[in-house]
């Protein structure tokens, strides 16, 4: 399919969020919270809400201009994503979300889509911004530039054990839970769709789930559960992940408000995060 060129650097029209404290409590169980962080799931505690949670309004423009671009839906993947929050995130409310195609890169067998977007509350406050790597499987070939090369803003060091390395089993049932945060790629639940697109094994786990699940666990980790505090972060995402495969998150401590991240399947001892990092306050 050709890609339609014609929509690199425009923005496309703005989409209103509204949500409650539930919508935020099942996104909260959807990258695996557990009774034990209970802030996160009890209205009678606000509920706090993971920062990671700004992707969540960013799901329905993404799609309109994943769906307009000329690329197949059926060969989407997530290549990556960044998120920086510039102001808490309210329990229950309305973000009014704007979302660009900033650039189309030729990978050969690939072609990466970055897709930036941008979130203010119901005051015109800005919240968040991110920016999402597409990949379009088997669409690569079309004559446009590579994608530059960037290192990551903090990076893992070459030796030495871990600051810290958390180890948390997904549910067999993680992606039917997190899909009702908004992703519903049928990648993620219909066996049958999954093994058309190449993925024998069946369906595969939210990408942003997993990033759901290494934002939980820098949280636990450095921030005694108080996930708040984690500001910015950024993950690539390098191999799939299956829906009960255990996650192990690796963190090492980079100068004062830094942390170099990489998160590994344990039963395949194969790295499924990388070049992952978290900016913490």
């Amino acid at each position: 399919m050709a890609f339609d060129l014609s929509l690199v650097g425009k923005l496309g029209a703005p989409s209103v969020y509204s949500y409650t404290w539930k919508d935020v409590v099942l996104y909260a169980l959807g990258v695996g919270a557990k009774r034990d962080e209970l802030d996160y799931l009890y209205e009678g505690s606000g509920p706090k809400v993971l920062p990671s949670f700004a992707v969540v309004p960013k799901f329905p423009p993404l799609l309109d201009l994943l769906s307009r671009s000329g690329g197949s839906l059926a060969n989407v993947v997530y290549g990556g994503e960044r998120v920086v929050i510039h102001a808490p995130i309210a329990s229950n409310g309305r973000m009014t979300t704007t979302a660009g195609i900033r650039s189309l890169y030729d990978m050969k067998r690939l072609a990466q889509m970055i897709i930036d977007s941008r979130s203010v509350d119901a005051a015109g406050v800005l919240v968040a911004e991110s920016t999402s790597m597409i990949l379009f499987r088997g669409e690569g070939g079309f004559g446009g530039p590579p994608p530059p090369k960037q290192a990551p803003l903090f990076e893992k060091p070459r030796d030495g054990a871990p600051t810290f390395s958390i180890e948390e089993a997904t549910a067999p049932e993680q992606a039917l839970v997190y899909r009702l945060s908004g992703d519903f790629n049928p990648l993620h639940v219909d066996p049958d769709f999954a093994r058309a697109v190449g993925f024998e094994r069946g369906p595969i786990l939210h990408g942003l789930c997993t990033f759901g699940f290494m934002v939980r666990h820098v949280a636990k980790a450095l921030c005694h559960g108080d996930a708040t505090r984690v500001r910015s972060f950024e993950a690539q995402f390098r191999r799939p992940v299956w829906p009960g495969d255990t996650l192990v998150t690796e963190g090492w401590n980079v100068g004062s408000d830094g942390v170099a991240l990489q998160v590994k399947a344990k039963e395949r001892d194969e790295v499924v995060i990388a070049g992952a990092w978290a900016k913490i306050a």
